[in-house]
């Protein structure tokens, strides 16, 4: 009886799953959430449909479990549930429902409509640091200091170069290029990628106020390196993620512009609440769950390594973590 019982109870869990994702749009919205997140107004402006439409559609798929709101600042954004336990038949339901649906391509209109999203988001990114290049130190201090996060990712790499001989590393976003030291000291060659030509000008005089020979300086995005064919030993992003338009694009990217047995090394927030951060540091993100970003470089094909948290005396939280490509090489 008491068997009974619980299967009927486990039926009655999964009816409203099954109902929220069966139809064709919400199989939609969760195959563009799949490694992006994204703001009402945008998931609106994707399928081209009203805000009040699109609202309903989320309601519904929030309360199946299909989906979960983070909220950023003042506006609220969606993206799968972080969280789905193994053992519970209703999030093994909703990760084969995933699994499912990740497996259709998304239509051109649709990869057109995301790509143009991350465009703008860049372009806000990009003209932040424009109008502010001369500030950047004091806009990044107001959250934290250089050395705070620098120190540790520096230690974190010396030590693992004890036992890897890395001849290659890439700096995404040098900013004023104040951690390529460490990388050149380390590495035979460096690369520092910024789509920021005023950053890169700073960079470019720090290279040669340090006399660092083994530096090439390269404005673009991590898609200019991949058309080329780079490949790397060493990758590394301090304090990156939180500007990017995709932040899960860029594990993917990293992966593939590593070598077997490379090393991706981030410094980054952990998720916060304070909004100002997004006027007065150019911050698209209020920062990341630790699980963002193991759950983003598990797709990537990445495993996890050392991690370290950095509590700051302002509230905010620092996560430094590495990342993997082949799991022999930990």
């Amino acid at each position: 009886m008491n068997a009974h019982a619980d299967n009927l109870s486990s039926v009655d869990a999964l009816a409203p799953i099954f109902k929220a994702s069966g139809d064709p749009l919400r199989l939609e919205i969760l195959r563009v959430l799949r490694r992006d997140t994204f703001g009402v107004l945008e998931l609106s402006q994707l399928f081209d449909m009203r805000q009040s439409g699109m609202s309903h559609h989320l309601k519904v798929m929030n309360k199946a479990g299909l989906l979960e709101p983070q909220r950023e600042g003042n506006a609220i954004f969606y993206r799968r549930p972080l969280h789905l336990d193994s053992d519970k038949p209703t999030d093994q339901t909703i990760r084969q429902i995933f699994e499912v649906v990740d497996r259709v391509p998304l239509p051109p209109h649709l990869q057109e409509r995301i790509e143009a999203i991350r465009t703008q988001r860049a372009d806000q990114s990009q003209a932040f640091f424009a109008r502010h290049a001369e500030q950047f130190r004091e806009q990044q201090e107001l959250i934290a200091a250089f050395d705070l996060y620098a120190e540790p990712v520096a230690e974190m790499i010396r030590k693992r170069s004890r036992k890897h001989q890395w001849q290659s590393a890439l700096e995404i976003g040098p900013g004023e290029g104040a951690f390529l030291p460490v990388l050149a000291e380390l590495c035979g060659h460096v690369i520092a990628l910024d789509n920021s030509r005023d950053m890169l000008a700073k960079a470019t005089r720090t290279c040669i106020e340090e006399r660092l020979n083994n530096i090439d300086l390269i404005e673009g995005v991590t898609d200019t390196l991949l058309a080329r064919g780079d490949a790397f030993d060493l990758v590394v992003a301090n304090m990156v993620l939180h500007h990017v338009p995709s932040p899960a694009d860029i594990f993917l990217d990293a992966a593939a512009l590593m070598n077997n047995g490379g090393c991706f090394v981030i410094s980054d927030l952990c998720s916060h609440d304070q909004d100002w951060a997004k006027e007065n540091c150019g911050d698209l993100w209020l920062g990341f769950e630790p699980e963002e970003l193991t759950s983003w470089a598990a797709d990537a094909g990445l495993l996890a390594g050392e991690q370290l948290f950095i509590g700051l005396r302002n509230g905010f939280q620092i996560q430094v973590r590495e990342f993997w490509k082949h799991s022999g090489q930990i």
